[in-house]
């Protein structure tokens, strides 16, 4: 495959991803002298959460639109210096598409990490192999060790009138505010489960839009078993303070225990019926009603972002929110040596818990000693990541708002009725199977949207798929490719 002559150079570590977890880990090892690459699919760092408006969008304070901006100035800035120094080389617009074990000239090495004296140069070697640019270029970087911080994604569960225009994910209401400081519409519901839907209502609100509900699936008193990691993280709590305030303040209604299960509208959606739900999800006969609106915000938290660990073998946990994300141990360190994880790809837990993983991830690259402190941060953040993910995960019930005609795989238009027939009638039992029978998953997002309510109407576990490819490859660079030796 061609590459620059830049990408000649074997760096001690690659991070993939420069959000927070990436940002963190980039900026860590290259103060401590490793010299580092960064590649992440965005144009700009800071990835999802850190998302802001493009510079000719004039945006006088974009500061306002983020929790806790300080923390990613400063690492932005420290990337910038180390940039500058020859210390980081930032590529931006790079998609990796697969990360292959790649002998080189360095040789084995286990990729053990720290405490066993074998820092990076010890190590084997990694390509990862990326799509650059809107001209989808061919790039490859070799390294010693490689960080993935790929992020996640929203979780969709579908109803009917989903694919309406103006229904919108809650994180994706929030990248256009963020990003485009655009409003989905004038009258916004917001809608779905978790956290995320608090600091949306709040943002649009602020921004501007009317919101007149906020429809949580789930009900706070789920976090009452879970009072010891509420007790050790007072700033979450404080959080949803400001959050639930924001809400008093603009006069938004908070629903919890209840769900959109339809969405109305010719051109546009321009209602939604709201009922309340028993403990499984299901919806209680007699509470539903509707509430006008011009948009709807939905989405019931994130699922980690496994390409390409998954595709590397990397080994796999449940998690208490109903995902599945890769195991690590102490040091961030996966199953496979020389691979490391940090942020949301080890399960969904914030920003904070992004920040420290990160930096514990480049610690242990490096062979540097983790301060007790930080050990302790993360596993107080990930404590919490745990009760949230428990007080919010979906109930089975939920499956009962879709009706045979309503699509579940929006790339193929492949509706539920379909996969229920080939569960009660044809045998499917997983969502591979369902999948080969009615093509729910081959679309454009290759499950990313369906995955998680195929596998519940399959009545299967989430697993995560390994494939040989995370992103749309031109089959140019396919043919490039070196043959493989053996």
């Amino acid at each position: 495959m061609p590459t620059s002559p830049s990408d000649r150079a074997v760096y001690d570590l690659a991070v993939v991803g420069a959000g927070p977890a990436g940002l963190a880990a980039a900026v860590t090892a290259a103060g401590l002298g490793l010299r580092v690459t960064v590649l992440d699919a965005g144009e700009r760092p800071g990835g999802q959460y850190y998302r802001h408006p493009a510079p000719g969008l004039g945006a006088a304070r974009p500061e306002a639109l983020h929790h806790g901006w300080a923390a990613y100035a400063g690492r932005e800035a420290a990337l910038r210096a180390h940039e500058s120094a020859g210390r980081i080389t930032y590529r931006p617009g790079h998609h990796v598409w697969t990360v292959v074990r790649d002998e080189g000239e360095d040789g084995g090495g286990d990729g053990g990490g720290a405490g066993r004296g074998d820092g990076p140069t010890r190590r084997g070697r990694w390509a990862l192999y990326a799509v650059a640019g809107p001209e989808e270029t061919a790039a490859t970087v070799h390294a010693r060790a490689v960080l993935l911080a790929t992020g996640a994604y929203e979780r969709q569960l579908p109803f009917p009138g989903w694919t309406l225009p103006g229904v919108v994910g809650a994180g994706g209401a929030q990248a256009m505010l963020k990003g485009g400081l655009v409003l989905p519409g004038r009258r916004v519901v917001v809608a779905g489960s978790g956290p995320l839907l608090l600091a949306v209502a709040g943002s649009l609100a602020a921004a501007g839009a009317r919101v007149p509900a906020v429809v949580e699936a789930a009900a706070y008193t789920g976090y009452a078993a879970h009072t010891r990691a509420l007790l050790r993280n007072p700033g979450k709590l404080g959080e949803g303070a400001m959050y639930g305030s924001a809400l008093l303040r603009h006069g938004i209604r908070l629903l919890t225990r209840h769900a959109v299960i339809e969405a109305h509208g010719r051109d546009r959606v321009e209602a939604v019926t709201v009922a309340r739900l028993d403990r499984d999800w299901r919806p209680v006969p007699g509470t539903a009603r509707r509430i006008p609106c011009d948009a709807l915000a939905v989405g019931h938290g994130l699922v980690p972002q496994l390409e390409p660990a998954t595709g590397l073998g990397c080994a796999t946990r449940s998690c208490a929110d109903g995902t599945v994300a890769l195991e690590v141990d102490e040091q961030q360190r996966t199953s496979v040596p020389g691979i490391w994880s940090a942020g949301e790809t080890g399960g969904i837990g914030g920003a904070q818990l992004a920040l420290a993983e990160g930096e514990i991830a480049a610690r242990a690259v490096a062979g540097a000693p983790v301060p007790a402190a930080l050990r302790r941060r993360r596993a107080r953040l990930r404590g919490f990541a745990e009760a949230m993910g428990a007080a919010h995960r979906p109930g089975p019930g939920w499956t009962g708002w879709l009706r045979d005609d309503t699509d579940v795989c929006r790339c193929e238009e492949v509706p539920a009725g379909r996969i229920r027939e080939a569960v009660a009638d044809l045998g499917a039992r997983d969502a591979r199977t369902v999948k080969l029978l009615t093509r729910a998953g081959m679309g454009w997002c290759q499950g990313r949207m369906c995955g998680p309510a195929v596998a519940a109407l399959a009545g299967a576990e989430p697993a995560a798929d390994r494939r040989p490819l995370s992103c749309p490859v031109p089959l140019r660079h396919l043919a490039e490719l070196p043959p493989a030796e053996g």
